[in-house]
């Protein structure tokens, strides 16, 4: 999926996230995806007459993650699972829009703060969402990889084996053969 927005205008890049700055990139950040093609019609399906509701709770959210608050009591699972019509493709937009919207607000270092959980959380949900043998699309691994790059492994770490399809885990489950 190559990005076909506008990128998000150019403001003073912060150091570190803040209170402050984290709802400036919130409210900008679902700005954008209000006025997406794409993801618009999802987000007011389900946040129609309840966006100042929900903000308030993305900014609690986001600084949770990012600054420790511990503030946000919720579900992130529970609370995504209703939304219909939801598919691969409208992750893809999201992550584009929100590192996107990231990238134009933080420094790099201050950025990767808030895209690493971002891309795990996305992948969680689709794992979730569409099952456990559901491939990550190939330019949201590629998004995580930029990221959050993985370290190359010495020889002599011991690593799990990959895991067969239909197996959330890379150890077989207690009870189960691998062949069973």
């Amino acid at each position: 999926m190559k990005p076909s927005f506008p990128a998000a205008p150019v403001v003073e890049r912060a150091a570190d996230p803040t209170e402050a700055n984290i709802r400036e990139l919130v409210y900008a950040f679902y700005d954008r995806v209000r006025a997406d093609p794409l993801l618009g019609p999802v987000f007011e399906a389900t946040l129609a007459g309840r966006w100042d509701d929900h903000l308030p709770k993305m900014c609690t959210f986001w600084a949770s993650l990012v600054l420790g608050a511990k503030q946000y009591r919720g579900n992130v699972q529970h609370a995504h699972q209703p939304l219909e019509g939801v598919e691969p493709q409208h992750f893809s937009r999201w992550l584009y829009l929100f590192l996107d919207t990231v990238e134009s607000r933080y420094e790099p270092a201050a950025a990767v703060r808030f895209m690493e959980p971002a891309l795990r959380i996305a992948q969680s949900l689709q794992l979730s969402r569409f099952g456990w043998d559901y491939r990550i699309p190939p330019e949201q691994q590629a998004l995580l990889e930029r990221v959050a790059p993985r370290r190359p492994r010495p020889d002599d770490e011991p690593h799990l084996p990959e895991r067969p399809a239909g197996e959330p885990f890379p150890a077989r489950i207690i009870g189960k053969s691998r062949d069973e």
